[in-house]
């Protein structure tokens, strides 16, 4: 699947995966601030954003079209990062073709999830698809109006991000860019652990790793430590202090500074 994807600056390639509900438009501040030192693709991941919707959702597929738009744009090496969802696709690439990578950066999230976490992220994110599934959008005339439908949801800053998502149609409602359908139907691939599979690498090396932890998120907590350093053995933590899950928007200069470490590493 040929993705949509967004492209700025030069220098070294550095391609940068969106989390679940999100787009490129996340992440396009955070490649204003390094442009000048990479060449920054942020792509839409398959039924997200502009890029096209599939009845398949997993990390399988997200891989292979990282692997396609890759090839599509002759990046034979190039540094990869991801969030949440993303990390999780990008660490699924990692497995599959090590040799392609220079560099990973996980921000919030670890390759598995423990029965307790996944249940809990299940039944998050079940609570949130079905509120985007019941709101009647399309009726809607503004995003004030589209807003109230999700009181529900109890946050503001939920309902912000979720609400990137509205697109106007022609005759004045609005429409979701993702496919709902699909994600709510694949929300256990999503919340699924990543692990190398029986003909992938078990054991990934050769190139800086970092993994961005949120110090107001448990997405990444001491006991994921040891899951990621056996698969990435050369793995470090970053505490990103002051920052939630969405640590990307939270704490920017810390992220800024993460990435560029890939620069002063590939250096040494």
């Amino acid at each position: 699947m040929m993705l949509f994807y967004r492209k700025y600056g030069s220098g070294p390639a550095l391609m940068i995966l969106h989390g679940l509900y999100g787009s490129s438009d996340n992440w396009v501040s955070i490649a204003g601030k390094i442009d000048d030192r990479f060449t920054v693709i942020i792509p839409d991941l398959r039924n997200h954003g502009a890029s096209p919707h599939s009845s398949i959702h997993d990390y399988d597929a997200m891989s292979l079209d990282i692997k396609e738009l890759a090839d599509e744009l002759n990046l034979g090496h190039f540094f990869l990062a991801g969030h949440s969802m993303g990390g999780k696709a990008a660490m699924k690439f990692a497995m599959r073709w090590p040799e392609r990578l220079l560099g990973l950066l996980i921000a919030d999230i670890s390759p598995v999830n423990s029965t307790e976490r996944f249940k809990k992220d299940l039944e998050k994110h079940r609570e949130i698809m079905q509120a985007m599934i019941s709101a009647d959008i399309s009726s809607a005339s503004s995003r004030k109006e589209a807003e109230a439908l999700f009181s529900s949801l109890q946050s503001e800053k939920l309902t912000g991000f979720i609400l990137k998502n509205l697109r106007r149609k022609t005759d004045g409602g609005f429409t979701w860019k993702i496919n709902l359908g699909t994600l709510a139907a694949s929300i256990e691939n999503i919340m699924a652990s990543v692990e190398p599979g029986k003909n992938e690498d078990r054991s990934i090396s050769g190139f800086p790793v970092f993994f961005l932890k949120a110090g107001k998120s448990d997405y990444i907590t001491d006991d994921d430590i040891g899951p990621i350093l056996k698969i990435f053995p050369g793995a470090e933590i970053i505490t990103i202090p002051e920052a939630g899950h969405w640590i990307h928007s939270d704490n920017p200069e810390a992220v800024v500074s993460a990435l560029l470490k890939f620069l002063e590493t590939d250096q040494d």
